[in-house]
């Protein structure tokens, strides 16, 4: 929701603005501005109802490198435990092998024991944990 208008979203129009640009972020012919990298999104549902979402970034700058890595996720607190992070980072693991990447970064709070089992279970390994401009983060890589 980084990239969501501060409001709006609740009407058709401002919503399909904000897909589109979300649908652009992903196409490399497309620049992008403010600091932002290219990546795909997707939102995890089920059924209509939304659980989640996960992105994928094509690239890495200085501050995903230092901070968010690749692949960033969150599900809504009333759909955690089910094992949705792990299956959808799972998924986008592959989505990371289509674009040519060998290896990804993917980071966590330093106490969000969910999300680190959640990289752990995916092949995810430790490099650091580190303090950063957000908080301490614990930084690991996962070879494809």
């Amino acid at each position: 929701m980084r990239l969501a208008p501060d409001d709006g979203l609740d009407r058709p129009e401002v919503f399909a603005q904000w897909v589109e640009l979300l649908r652009q972020q992903s196409d490399r012919s497309v620049a992008v501005s403010g600091g932002h990298v290219h990546a795909t999104y997707w939102w995890i549902v089920e059924g209509r109802n939304y659980l989640g979402a996960i992105d994928l970034r094509h690239y890495l700058n200085a501050v995903l490198l230092d901070v968010a890595g690749h692949i960033g996720y969150s599900i809504r607190p009333s759909a955690r435990r089910r094992g949705l992070a792990t299956w959808a980072l799972g998924a986008v693991l592959h989505e990371a092998r289509t674009l040519g990447l060998d290896r990804v970064l993917v980071t966590c709070d330093d106490d969000n024991v969910g999300s680190a089992r959640t990289i752990e279970r995916n092949g995810g390994v430790l490099e650091d944990v580190r303090t950063t401009e957000v908080g301490i983060k614990r930084r690991y890589w996962i070879t494809l």
